[in-house]
Order: structure tokens, then sequence, then C-alpha cells
């Protein structure tokens, strides 16, 4: 499947067109009709995949070189660092005061610019790119530490912390009710969740260009009600496409896919937390900016 998170599209861990790595609608917890056509392992060509040839069901393999939980875990957390050093050094190095705003903004800028071509490029890449990943991770750290201190001096010193606080909470959440079953990622899920996030991001948009020709918030989708409302649905979005990606990821791990693989679940993550992050700091800001 080539999936999409809210910010940039990505290849997933499929190697044709079905969804999540099958040639049919069914995933191997998925019921259904007994007489569907068993999926096939897009890792099949995969020397260290292993498949039961007698039910045609995929099977944890036991050699090395495929794809694992604690590979996706440690190459997550590197990624996540490299954000998280990131925004550290332009918070430090570039203030956002009254004198080197204009600086640090347009440090900023650049650097998401740079952050997107960098994404886009490997969005395109058959094979996952590490320095492209961490050079992405760096950058968009840059522009992150830049606006948090920005959000920090002029709205809340709390709001941060909080954001921080509330990407955990959205993280964990959705974790929990993916492993209990409590959200299901199928077709229909997933679809649903491209469909919105394609028109949220267009009037996001629209919003941009509305602001930018007669000024202020545009049509309101980032300030008072509409900006509290257009908030809670990017976290809802981010919290949907965090559940696609953990679905990626098991059907990964479970496929066999190659290890080096690991670094595009480590990818999608960072770029689905960042997502989060970002609409938690809007959303607080206008509620404490109202205060």
């Amino acid at each position: 499947m080539r999936s999409s998170n809210p910010v940039f599209s990505r290849r997933g861990f499929s190697r044709d067109n079905g969804y999540a790595g099958f040639n049919t609608a069914q995933s191997p917890q998925a019921g259904g009709n007994p007489y569907a056509q068993a999926p096939t392992n897009p890792y099949a060509t995969n020397p260290y995949a292993q498949q039961d040839t007698q039910q045609g069901a995929p099977q944890a393999p036991a050699r090395s070189g495929v794809m694992t939980i604690d590979d996706v875990v440690t190459r997550t957390a590197i990624t996540l660092g490299t954000v998280v050093a990131g925004a550290v050094v332009a918070w430090l190095a570039l203030p956002v005061d009254a004198a080197n705003i204009g600086k640090s903004y347009g440090i900023a800028i650049g650097a998401a610019l740079i952050a997107f071509v960098l994404a886009m490029v490997q969005s395109f890449k058959r094979r996952p790119t590490p320095a492209l990943i961490l050079g992405y991770a760096a950058f968009e750290g840059i522009f992150l530490g830049v606006i948090s201190s920005a959000v920090t001096t002029y709205v809340s010193a709390g709001a941060v912390p909080q954001a921080v606080l509330g990407t955990m909470a959205v993280f964990a959440g959705v974790l929990i009710a993916y492993k209990t079953r409590l959200i299901r990622v199928n077709r229909r899920f997933t679809g649903f969740v491209m469909a919105a996030a394609i028109g949220f991001m267009l009037l996001m948009l629209v919003n941009l260009l509305f602001s930018a020709i007669g000024g202020g918030d545009g049509l309101g989708f980032r300030s008072g009600g509409l900006g509290i409302l257009f908030g809670i649905i990017g976290i809802i979005l981010g919290a949907c496409f965090l559940a696609i990606d953990f679905k990626q990821v098991e059907d990964g791990i479970t496929y066999g896919a190659p290890r080096e693989e690991s670094w595009l679940a480590a990818f999608g993550l960072t770029m689905t937390l960042v997502w989060i992050y970002l609409e938690a700091l809007r959303l607080i800001s206008i509620l404490q900016g109202n205060d």
C-alpha cells in the first residue's frame, strides 16, 4: 500500500498495490469469507521470511535479516532524538526576541522547506535512506525549536510541555486502542482517513491563501472557535494516522520485511508525531491566548 500521513506521502511496506502488503483486502488477523484467496506475502522473495505453505498464512520469521519491533523502536528513537536535538539547538541558538525574530523565523522557514524536500525525496525512493530520514529529522527539529520558542515567549511558558505531554498521551492511547482492537485498520478506515486528511489540508491551504491576500487569519481556521475545532480535528487525524502506522509496522514484521525498512517505520511515526505535536501546540496556544 502506498500510504500517507497528514504531512507527506511516503512508501508503505507493500511491494504491490494491495492493502498493507496483501493482494486481497483481508489481513492475517481479520476474519471474513473462508473461501477468499489467502493473502500473498509481498516479501516472499526475501530469503529471511518464512511462509506456511499449507495454510498460506505468514509466520514470524525465525532468522536474522528481517524487521523486528526492536529495530522499529531503536530507529524511531534515533529519528525522534535527532528531532529533539535539532529543536534544542534552535531554541538556544535562535532566540525569538525583538532583536532576532526576523532572523530566527527566516531560518525556521528555510529549515522547514529543506525538511519538506528531504521527506519528499525519501517518499519517492524505493528504499529507505537513513541519511535523508535523519536529515529531515534534524531540519524539522530546527523548525520546531523556533516555533516552540516563539509560543513560549509570546503565548505561554507552559504550552510546550503541555503539547509534548499531549502528544505522548495520544500515542499511548492509540497504541492501547490498536492493541486491544478497539481500532481496526482496514481499507475503509484508511480511505476515510486519507479523504479527511486531503480535505483538511485543502482547507488549511485556502485559509493560508486568504490570509496572505487579506491579512489576519484568513477564514478564521487558526483562531477562535473555528481554530479550536480544527485543532481538535487535526489531532484526531494524527491519531488515525498513528493507527495506520502501527498497522504497517505490524504487517511488515508479520510478513518478514527487510530490516532496513524499519527506517521507513521510524520515518512515518516521526512525521505523524510531529503533526500531532504541532496541532496540540496550536490548540493550546489558542486556548491560552483566549484567557
